[in-house]
């Protein structure tokens, strides 16, 4: 089945390809990756100003462009366009692109089908086999009864949304993978422990509890709400071994740093885009009421030492229409940032600002009347959780085997020994954690992972859930009944997978069918 799989993946990466057909790019957020890539490689810079603004041959389209992105103030001083994506995945795809450009000459501006085939091959078939392998090897550690173990690797062969979202460069699979590698580990050391306990002698070493702290950490990486499994990670290793916690430590200090040293190297700051969306420090108030009638307002500053680099401030009046900020200075001052202060009303007054929205650009698709469709996000928290769950991009819909996960987490918490105790109960409260957090999002982020064949936001739980149904199918085997029950639920899962395979990044089968039959309303199609 492993096998097969991969196999399957293989043959749709090697075909995969833009509906243009210029490109091996399916979406804005994977075309937001292979900007940084590219650049990193070819250019030597985050900055994607260059990949955005290649055009195809009639010249209409741009087809390396991204909504995406964010714009900030470089090393340089100068505005550049960045991904507003993590950056220490990025960074090590495009450590594997530059191996590969230095040893064959190939370069993916150039080449932007076969290139990005050739990485998907030999980045994403590899983290693929490696959740499929150790989840196959969970399930031979849990599984009660030959029918449950080969019905856990169907699932997790067959049954996730996993096979979709190998075909494209995203975060997701990483993020399973790496949590799929420390469940390995935990259930691994722990089940040698309890051998111990009963005469079999073991000792152990310092690599694994390295490994386990790199992975759980790379998931933070790839998904920063996996921070709360990470600090889970932690008691539970700790728990089990109080001698894990160095090597634990030791193996997530390393990524973390990573994950703040890239960004730190991409963007001069510790803080990731995503925390870059509002204005900034005020630094004063302004009296529009001098306006009268000239093009050019001087700002009287009372604290021009905020101002650091610049000697006078002022307003020009433009002719559409409210106001830009000039800032000037001496030729014996440092050279001045570019778009540094921003001008915005606070209630009935005017205010200077250090802008700080990385995201209010000209054309930026974010501003609140660019948006369109899934990305408004949606009003109502109810509907919200409803179509989270159950409805168009619902957990439960889309994959119905995890209709047995809730179960399996109770059984979890209350039978078998202590160290699977504290693991279901530790999968539930970073599930339910994690779902809570998403549905108490401001409305702009309530777009179900805009437009994607499901919630995707909780795809990385999807091994410790793949984990917590096996015990269920061991019960649900002992009669002929539960073993059509669950081939019912694995049949409906791979239905919603092999209706993605095409392209992780499109509406969910639900979804397109209901506005096949004019069943949405207008809080789903606004």
């Amino acid at each position: 089945m492993i096998v097969a799989t991969l196999a399957i993946v293989a043959g749709r990466i090697a075909v995969v390809s833009s509906q243009e057909g210029d490109t091996a790019f399916l979406s804005a957020n994977d075309r937001s990756r292979w900007c940084t890539v590219a650049s990193l490689v070819e250019e030597g810079t985050f900055a994607i100003d260059r990949p955005i603004s290649i055009r195809s041959e009639d010249g209409k389209r741009r087809p390396w462009n991204t909504i995406d992105k964010v714009r900030h103030v470089g090393a340089d001083g100068q505005l550049h366009y960045y991904s507003s994506k993590p950056t220490l995945l990025v960074t090590m795809v495009a450590g594997v692109y530059g191996v590969v450009h230095h040893t064959t000459g190939l370069t993916m501006t150039e080449q932007p089908i076969y290139v990005p085939r050739l990485l998907l091959l030999l980045i994403n078939l590899p983290v693929l086999a490696v959740f499929l392998v150790t989840m196959a090897l969970i399930v031979e550690l849990i599984g009660a009864s030959d029918y449950a173990r080969r019905m856990g690797v169907a699932a997790a062969c067959f049954g996730t949304m996993m096979v979709p979202f190998a075909i494209s460069l995203n975060n997701h699979l990483f993020a399973a993978a790496a949590t799929s590698l420390t469940l390995w580990l935990y259930l691994r050391a722990a089940e040698k422990m309890a051998d111990s306990f009963s005469g079999i002698t073991y000792h152990p070493k310092f690599a694994p509890w390295v490994i386990a702290g790199a992975s759980a950490a790379f998931a933070v990486a790839c998904e920063l709400p996996a921070l709360s499994m990470l600090a889970l990670w932690a008691v539970l290793f700790g728990w089990m071994n109080p001698r894990s916690i160095p090597g634990f430590a030791l193996g997530a200090g390393v990524v973390l740093l990573g994950i703040v040293g890239t960004n730190q190297w991409a963007h001069g700051s510790l803080r990731t885009p995503y925390a870059h969306r509002s204005v900034g420090e005020q630094i004063e108030t302004v009296d529009l009421s001098t306006d009268a009638g000239t093009d050019q307002i001087e700002v009287a500053l009372s604290h021009s030492n905020t101002l650091q680099a610049a000697d006078k401030i002022s307003l020009r009046k433009l002719t559409e229409g409210g106001y830009e900020v000039i800032a000037e200075q001496s030729k014996t001052s440092a050279p001045l940032k570019q778009t540094q202060y921003k001008l915005a009303q606070t209630g009935a007054n005017w205010a200077l600002f250090v802008w700080d929205d990385w995201y209010d650009y000209p054309g930026s698709y974010w501003r609140t009347d660019k948006r369109r469709g899934v990305d408004l996000g949606e009003p109502s928290r109810i509907a919200y959780l409803f179509h989270a769950t159950l409805g168009y991009y619902g957990i439960f819909s889309i994959t119905p085997l995890w209709f047995l996960v809730p179960v399996g987490m109770v059984a979890g918490c209350r039978h078998g020994p202590s160290y699977m105790r504290r693991l279901s109960a530790a999968i539930a409260l970073a599930s339910v954690v994690c779902l809570v957090f998403y549905i108490a999002r401001p409305e702009i982020d309530r777009n179900y992972g805009g437009v994607s064949v499901c919630f995707r936001w909780m795809l990385w739980f999807a091994p410790l859930w793949l984990y917590s149904l096996v015990p269920e199918l061991s019960s649900l085997s002992e009669k002929i009944q539960g073993r059509c029950f669950t081939l019912v639920l694995l049949a409906a899962s791979a239905f919603s997978v092999s209706t993605s395979l095409s392209s992780p990044w499109q509406s969910p089968w639900i979804y397109r069918f209901a506005s096949f039959l004019g069943w949405l309303g207008d809080e789903m199609t606004r």
